[in-house]
């Protein structure tokens, strides 16, 4: 395989280039199988993709309904997020969006960034892996198309613990010292939640459409694989869905956060960056707590927040769902995947975040 432009997806193009690999759709790897390989250290998760499916119409339902509930607020913070960016880069800007989460808020972007602040925008999507780093050849094609290294923007659409966020700063400074660029390493992100991102909208776990959905909401592609598929001079990987068209949203759904973004734009007033501080205090706080109260060695069995809860009942093997409050519409979609999975739920009014997924340890099932 050899680096090419990339691909849209099922998005229009001008809205994103993929700069991934297309993989045939293969060699998938049971959930539970695929957990027992990541616990063991037999398999990186980055090796193996479990199948997707298509979401039940009652799923569909619970993701209208949190477009009806929290469109405006997510368009707000697209806004907002567009904005902050306007004021740190002059000139042209490059988008690089985070695979998957951070695509649809980047093509949300590149339009408000060029219709609102009339900025020249283009927008690529990459992949970054924990323990990996951020796709090197995609960082290449990027600059080795004209575009300047101060007008890069790394995007994704919220933080649970920062890992991505730290995993991103040590990659962009490895690829900047053996490049002999400059590239700056700050996520912007649209929620924040362990204080770990450069720029964030906010700080609040609230239910971002986007997140409860995979790849009918992401241009109908796979989380991003780098296994023994992926030669030295290919992006990393993905499997595009082309079989879940019938169901996809990725183009309904950014018309309308872009649609109420620019009715807000209007009205909006002076733009200001979430204080991250109290957010990275309370994220360090709650994981160590949860650590001791569930007997966790492992932080990453521990997912906080809506977005990172939604990804675990979708493709991991959950030992447990917490809820800040049962009955609050912004969880309703994960009260159904808890009673699908037959996953058990407990209630904490004290939970500093509405949901938390614990992942279950290979050593216990």
């Amino acid at each position: 395989m050899s680096l090419s432009l990339g691909f849209a997806g099922s998005y229009r193009e001008g809205d994103v280039r993929f700069l991934l690999t297309r993989l045939p759709a293969a060699d998938f790897v049971d959930v539970k199988a695929k957990e027992a390989l990541i616990q063991a250290g037999k398999r990186h998760y980055s090796e193996m993709l479990s199948p997707e499916r298509a979401p039940s119409p009652r799923y569909m339902a619970l993701f209208e309904e949190a477009c009806r509930m929290n469109g405006e607020r997510m368009a707000r913070d697209c806004l907002h997020l567009a904005g902050l960016i306007a004021a740190r880069r002059n000139g042209a800007v490059t988008l690089v969006s985070l695979v998957r989460g951070g695509t649809p808020v980047g093509v949300v972007l590149k339009r408000l960034l060029a219709k609102v602040f009339g900025r020249e925008t283009v927008h690529y999507s990459v992949s970054i892996v924990r323990d990996r780093g951020i796709d090197a050849n995609a960082l290449r094609h990027i600059l080795a198309h004209g575009h300047a290294p101060e007008s890069i923007v790394f995007i994704d659409g919220w933080t649970g613990k920062g890992v991505i966020a730290r995993e991103l700063a040590s990659a962009v400074a490895r690829f900047n010292a053996q490049h002999g660029v400059a590239l700056d390493p700050g996520l912007y992100v649209l929620s924040d939640l362990a204080g770990a991102a450069f720029v964030a909208a906010s700080c609040e776990d609230y239910l971002i459409p986007s997140s409860i959905l995979n790849a009918t909401v992401s241009g109908l592609i796979s989380r991003s694989v780098l296994n023994e598929a992926i030669g030295p001079d290919d992006f990393h990987g993905c499997v595009l869905y082309e079989q879940f068209a019938g169901e996809d949203r990725s183009r309904s759904f950014v018309d309308l956060i872009e649609s109420l973004a620019l009715e807000q734009a209007r009205t909006d007033g002076p733009v200001i960056a979430a204080d991250t501080d109290a957010a990275a205090a309370r994220s360090q706080a709650y994981i160590e707590q949860v650590r001791q109260r569930y007997g966790i060695e492992d932080v990453n069995l521990i997912k906080p927040g809506i977005g990172e809860a939604t990804r675990v009942l979708l493709r991991r093997v959950p030992r447990l769902l917490l809820l800040r409050d049962a009955h609050s519409p912004a969880v309703a979609h994960l009260r159904l995947l808890a009673e699908e999975k037959h996953v058990p739920v407990e209630i904490d009014p004290a939970l500093p975040y509405q949901a938390v997924s614990l992942i279950r340890s290979a050593s216990d099932a």
